[in-house]
């Protein structure tokens, strides 16, 4: 098993065009040979195109929707072909409508997928429901086919709905993401909840708890959205969650739980904004952390 480091610097479905410049950030910060250094065999299979962010006048509640689809199919293509020749995809975004390209690239190889949704926000927006009509916002209720879900982003892979609701695990979201009938109906749908508050303190074993929730799975992808973190902790996120969240420590603990399931497919993390960091150190921190993490869970 060989580790695939893909960047895709892509900002159409965000908030702006910070998130398109990770994939380099990351890179400039040493993640390729800090991997290398925990001793796994990691090799950078370059970026997809890049994709700036602009306003979408003509498609307010779904912003760049074509553009969003389009670059989650190249994802998808390039995920699959890693697969297919037994390497583990390290997707760099970019903003986490790339999760749903990376599901639909392996759903097919792969059924019985699991999902590990480490996240600040629940997402769980819809174009009937949105003001900002970001994309972003709307993963998991895209992933899931859920009623508003626009329907040609939640057909865009080989099955749909994408995921269902049992195989998914959602960890560190902000409470206040949820009202009553959000809750309701993810419950109704089986997925299973793990809030930030909940995880404070015991993230690693908050994220065991996930991986048991999913041992029915043959499969796992691994998402890592860095607003899962305390912004006060490290101001990188694209959406920020000031005194809200997990610590940084909190967070890599997770990671390296969920990293460490024997059948992880993909692991990708997600809106990171350097334009939040001048001097370049907190995404130097973000970076010592995650390749100290995936070195303790995938190392041996």
């Amino acid at each position: 098993m060989a580790l695939r480091i893909l960047g895709v610097p892509s900002a159409a479905g965000a908030y702006g065009n910070g998130v398109a410049r990770a994939p380099g950030a990351m890179r400039a910060a040493g993640i390729v040979e800090g991997l290398r250094d925990q001793g796994l065999a990691a090799a950078d299979a370059g970026d997809l195109p890049a994709v700036a962010f602009s306003p979408d006048p003509a498609s307010l509640r779904a912003q760049h929707l074509d553009v969003v689809i389009a670059v989650a199919r190249d994802v998808a293509r390039r995920v699959a072909d890693m697969d297919e020749a037994g390497d583990v995809p390290l997707v760099l975004g970019g903003n986490c409508t790339i999760t749903l390209g990376v599901i639909a690239g392996l759903c097919e190889r792969h059924p019985r997928l699991g999902l590990a949704y480490l996240d600040g926000d629940a997402d769980m927006s819809t174009p009937e429901r949105t003001t900002s009509g970001v994309l972003d916002a709307m993963g998991i209720a895209t992933m899931l086919g859920l009623s508003g879900a626009a329907p040609a982003f939640a057909r865009m892979g080989p099955r749909t709905p994408l995921m269902g609701g049992r195989d998914i695990a959602l960890l560190g979201f902000d409470e206040a993401e949820l009202d009553a009938a959000l809750r309701a109906q993810l419950v109704s749908q089986g997925v299973h909840l793990f809030d930030g508050r909940s995880m404070r303190g015991r993230a690693a074993e908050a994220a065991s708890e996930a991986l048991g929730a999913l041992s029915h799975r043959r499969g796992l992808i691994v998402h890592f959205d860095v607003d899962v973190v305390d912004s006060t902790d490290l101001p990188l996120g694209q959406f920020p969650h000031f005194n809200q969240g997990l610590s940084l420590i909190d967070a890599l603990e997770a990671l390296a739980v969920l990293a460490a399931a024997p059948d992880v497919l993909a692991v990708l993390i997600t809106e990171v904004n350097p334009d939040n960091d001048p001097d370049g150190r907190h995404v130097q921190r973000l970076v010592d952390g995650t390749v100290g993490s995936l070195g303790r869970a995938m190392g041996g």
